[in-house]
C-alpha cells in the first residue's frame, strides 16, 4: 500500500519557534513600573514622567484580563516559561504552543512512517501508528483535567473536551469535504470514478471519488465507535444523575476494550488483506464464467422476468461435459478455468478449481451434478446484480463487477503506476532517525501540552470567549494540520487507490478519538470526581459520526455535492452547541 508522506518542516523553524517564545518571556511576564492607583494616592503620588492620569487613562482595558488592574500578575508555567495577563499576548502564546503542537504531531508522524517502512505493518502498524497518531490530542486532554484544583480541573478540562468535539467534526467535515473536492474524477456510466479523469469541471452529479469496499468497513467501525458516548449520556437521558459515575466507569471500560479490539484488528490486517485478495480472484472467476456464456452466445443468462435462465445455464453445463457423463469433473472444469484466460492476476488454478467445487459440490461426490451446477451459478447471478439498480441490463451489470473485481484485486496487490521512492539510506540509521523523532515529538507534545491548555484559558477569560469555542475551533488545527495537508496532497493525485487510502485513515483518527482520547478523558472525570456536563457537546459528536458514519457505510461512490453535506455539519455543530449551552442552559 502507498503510505502518506507527513508534511515535513526544516529543524530551523522549531528553533524559531522557541527563540520567538524566549524573547516573549523576556517582555511577557511583566507588571506596570507604576501601577494605576487611586484618586486620592493620585494626587500625594510623586510622578516619575511616566504614570499619572494621563497613564492611568492610557491603560486599555481590552488588553487586561478582567479584574487585573492593580499589579497584574500571572504564574508562569513550570516556573519559567513566559505568560501574560493581556489578549494579544495570550493570543501570540496560543500560536506558538500550536505551532510547537504542530511540530510534535510532524515528528510522530514522520518518525512513524520511517519506523513502519523498516518493521512492516503488524505490531508496528497496527498498535504504535494509530496510538502515535493520537498522543498530542490524548495528552492536551490529558493535562486539561491533571491541572491543580478540582475546581480548576472541571474548568480547564471543557478545553479537552473542545478539542476532542473538534478535531472530530473538522476531520469529518472540513476534511473530508475538501478529499472529495480535490481528489474528483469523472463518474462513468457505472458510477464509479475514473482515475485522472477530470474533464466534467464541477459537475454535482457528475463527478466525485469512489473507494474500494474496505474504506466501507473503516467507517461502520468509526460508527460503532460512539457507544462509549452513547453510555455515558444515559443517565442523562433518562434523569438519573445518581448513575452518572457508573455510566463513567462503563463507559470507560468500553472505550478502552473497542480500542484494543481496533490495534488487534489493525494487527491481523494483513491476513485479512490475503483473505480479501483470495476473495477478489474468486470473484473474478465468478464474473469471467458468468461473460464466457454471454461470448459463447450460449443465450442470455436472465429471463424476461428477471429470473436465472435455466436452459442456458443447462446447454453451459454440457457444453463442460466433455465426457458426456452428466457430470463436470474437476479436470473439466479447471479446463474452463484455463480457457477464461484471466491473465490480469496470478490465478492458482488448482486453488480457483477447489473454490468452486467446495461451493457448487453439495453431496460431496466430488462431482458437480446438473442439479448442483444449475443452482450455484443461479446463485452466482444473484449475488453478482443484487446490488445494482433496477433498469441497468445484466451485461451491464455482468461488466461492472468484472470491472470491480479487477479493481479491488489491484489495489490489495498494490499494482499501478504508484511507485514508492526506495529509501537508499542505511536501515540502521533509518531507524535511529526513527526513533529520534518520535521521542522529540513525544518531549514536545509532553513538555508544551500544559502551557497551551493555560494560554487556551487564560484568552477565553481575556475576551470572554468560552475556552471550548477557542479549544474547538483553534486546537485541531493544530494536532491536525499536518496529516490534514497531506490527506489532500494524496487525494489530489486522483486516484481510487489513494483517495481509499485517504479516506480509510480520516476514519481511523476519528476512530482513535473515540476510543483513545475519549477513555482518557473519561479517566480524568472519574478519577478526578469531576462532573459530567457536556451534554451538548456529546450531541455533535454523535451527530457527525452518524450521519457521515452512515453515509459513508452504505455507498463507494461520493459525487461532488457530498461534499456539501459534510461542509454544512461544521457551522452547524457550532449553533448547536451555542443554542444548547448558552441559550437552553444545557451546561
Amino acid at each position: 500500500m502507498a503510505r502518506r508522506r507527513p508534511i515535513a518542516f526544516s529543524p530551523s523553524s522549531l528553533t524559531l519557534a522557541v527563540l520567538l517564545l524566549l524573547f516573549a518571556g523576556r517582555s511577557a511576564y511583566s507588571r506596570f513600573i507604576s501601577p494605576p492607583i487611586g484618586e486620592e494616592a493620585l494626587d500625594l503620588a510623586v510622578s516619575d514622567g511616566i504614570s499619572g492620569r494621563a497613564a492611568a487613562v492610557k491603560y486599555s482595558p481590552f488588553l487586561l484580563l478582567p479584574e487585573a488592574s492593580a499589579a497584574a500578575e500571572c504564574e508562569p508555567s513550570y516556573g519559567f516559561l513566559p505568560c501574560t495577563t493581556t489578549v494579544l499576548g495570550n493570543l501570540f502564546l496560543v500560536i506558538v504552543y500550536g505551532f510547537l503542537m504542530l511540530k510534535s504531531a510532524t515528528y510522530l508522524s514522520s518518525g512513524s512512517e520511517l519506523l513502519l517502512g523498516i518493521l512492516g505493518p503488524g505490531i508496528i502498524g497496527g498498535l504504535f501508528l494509530p496510538i502515535l497518531g493520537a498522543l498530542p490530542d490524548a495528552l492536551l486532554i490529558l493535562v486539561s483535567g491533571l491541572s491543580g484544583s478540582k475546581e480548576t480541573a472541571q474548568d480547564q478540562v471543557l478545553i479537552g473536551m473542545g478539542l476532542l468535539a473538534g478535531s472530530t467534526v473538522m476531520l469529518l467535515t472540513v476534511l473530508w469535504g475538501s478529499c472529495v473536492i480535490v481528489g474528483k474524477c469523472d463518474i462513468s456510466e457505472y458510477s464509479t470514478s475514473i482515475d485522472n479523469q477530470d474533464t466534467k469541471g464541477f459537475s454535482l452529479f457528475g463527478s466525485g471519488i469512489t473507494v474500494d469496499a474496505p474504506t466501507c468497513y473503516s467507517a461502520r467501525i468509526m460508527a460503532v465507535s460512539i457507544i462509549p458516548f452513547i453510555i455515558v449520556q444515559l443517565p442523562k437521558g433518562f434523569k438519573f444523575p445518581s448513575g452518572q459515575r457508573v455510566a463513567v466507569l462503563v463507559a470507560l471500560i468500553v472505550a478502552i476494550v473497542l480500542l484494543l479490539s481496533y490495534c488487534l484488528y489493525q494487527i491481523v490486517q494483513p491476513w485479512i488483506q490475503r483473505r480479501r485478495l483470495e476473495s477478489a480472484k474468486y470473484k473474478l472467476v465468478i464474473s469471467g464464467i458468468l461473460r464466457h456464456v454471454r461470448i459463447q452466445a450460449f443465450g442470455q443468462l436472465i429471463d424476461d422476468r428477471g429470473k436465472a435462465n435455466i436452459d442456458v445455464i443447462k446447454k453451459l453445463f454440457h457444453y463442460l461435459d466433455l465426457d458426456g457423463d452428466n457430470r463436470v469433473s474437476r479436470s473439466e472444469l479447471r479446463a474452463l478455468i484455463i480457457g477464461l484466460q484471466i491473465d490480469e492476476i496470478d490465478l492458482d488454478k488448482d486453488d480457483a478449481v477447489d473454490a468452486v467445487m467446495k461451493e457448487f459440490d453439495t453431496s460431496g461426490d466430488d462431482y458437480i451434478q446438473e442439479d448442483e451446477f444449475t443452482n450455484g451459478i443461479s446463485n452466482w447471478i444473484k449475488q453478482s446484480t443484487r446490488s445494482f439498480a433496477l433498469g441497468i441490463s445484466y451485461s451491464k451489470k455482468l461488466h461492472r463487477v468484472h470491472v470491480e473485481a479487477q479493481s479491488e484485486h489491484a489495489m490489495l496487490t498494490d499494482q499501478g503506476d504508484e511507485v514508492e521512492e526506495e529509501s537508499t539510506e542505511n536501515p540502521t540509521w533509518t531507524s535511529f532517525k526513527a526513533i529520534l523523532l518520535l521521542i522529540l515529538g513525544t518531549i514536545i507534545a509532553a513538555v508544551f501540552a500544559d502551557p497551551l491548555v493555560d494560554a487556551v484559558d487564560n484568552f477565553s477569560d481575556a475576551t470572554s470567549i468560552p475556552s471550548f469555542f477557542i479549544s474547538f475551533i483553534a486546537m485541531p488545527l493544530a494536532t491536525n494540520s499536518s496529516e490534514a495537508v497531506s490527506a489532500i496532497i494524496f487525494a489530489s493525485r486522483k486516484k481510487r487507490k489513494l483517495a481509499s487510502l485517504t479516506f480509510s485513515e480520516i476514519y481511523g483518527a476519528v476512530t482513535m478519538n473515540n476510543t483513545l482520547c475519549l477513555a482518557i478523558f473519561l479517566a480524568l472525570v472519574y478519577f478526578r470526581h469531576l462532573t459530567w456536563d457536556f451534554t451538548a457537546e456529546v450531541l455533535i459528536i454523535l451527530l457527525v459520526c452518524i450521519v457521515m458514519g452512515v453515509f459513508a457505510s452504505l455507498r463507494t461512490t461520493f459525487p461532488l455535492w457530498t461534499c456539501f453535506i459534510a461542509f454544512a455539519l461544521y457551522p452547524l455543530s457550532l449553533a448547536l452547541v451555542y443554542v444548547l449551552d448558552y441559550i437552553f442552559g444545557w451546561s
